[in-house]
């Protein structure tokens, strides 16, 4: 008895299943759009001026619980930098046939360098193809930013990068001899090149001059 009262609610629930509305998706036209905090591919990500977050620590690839990463570090020179530190990541890959998207690497980064972005189409016909090198990881250059090796924008050392220039623009070595743009650009230094914000850097800089002027004049 209880054998067939199993099988009339089994056949109940496909039963109820037949009548519900097909859910069809029209992809590849219109792909499903992921959640803001989708754990997708990883980017390796620039300071404004187009260096490299990256320091080569290899802290992720250690934090990796399916060994998916692999980072070989490089020194960086005065002639060939390419990060605001010591090093930099001269090899960078990570395999996305072991990557399991659990964002332990993304914890260990001390620089956030590395993060996730929502893309979630890694297919590949070929699974050499779904190791990733550095070159495809890096994030592209945005207006303002230049193609590394170049020497450091922000600031005379790694400290201006990270806990100077960009968190206190005000306070960093220098900046009391120009004008700071937007994420420290110091503006005077590069006539050549066009920095995001420098314009109205040195307007806001040159505004409150003229208040200053304005209070000692009036006092």
């Amino acid at each position: 008895m209880g054998a067939i009262t199993g099988t009339f609610k089994g056949f109940g629930v496909t039963f109820s299943h037949m009548f519900r509305k097909v859910v069809t998706t029209d992809y590849p036209f219109k792909p499903p759009v992921s959640a803001p905090r989708y754990h997708g591919r990883h980017i390796l990500n620039r300071h404004p001026d187009g260096l490299e977050k990256c320091i080569g620590c290899e802290l992720c690839a250690w934090a990796c619980p399916a060994d998916a990463i692999f980072v070989e570090g490089g020194d960086n020179t005065d002639e060939q930098r390419f990060s605001p530190g010591e090093r930099y990541a001269s090899v960078y890959q990570i395999n996305y046939a072991r990557c399991i998207f659990c964002g332990l690497c993304i914890e260990a980064c001390p620089t956030r360098s590395l993060t996730m972005s929502n893309e979630y189409e890694l297919a590949r016909d070929n699974r050499q193809d779904l190791i990733f090198t550095k070159e495809q990881l890096l994030a592209p250059l945005l207006e303002g930013m230049e193609q590394p090796p170049h020497p450091m924008r922000l600031g005379d050392s790694e400290k201006d990068y990270y806990v100077g220039a960009l968190t206190n623009p005000g306070t960093s070595a220098g900046a009391e001899q120009s004008p700071m743009g937007s994420g420290g650009y110091r503006v005077e230094e590069h006539p050549g090149v066009t920095f995001p914000g420098a314009e109205q850097a040195a307007q806001r800089a040159g505004a409150a001059d003229g208040s200053a002027a304005g209070k000692g004049a009036g006092a």
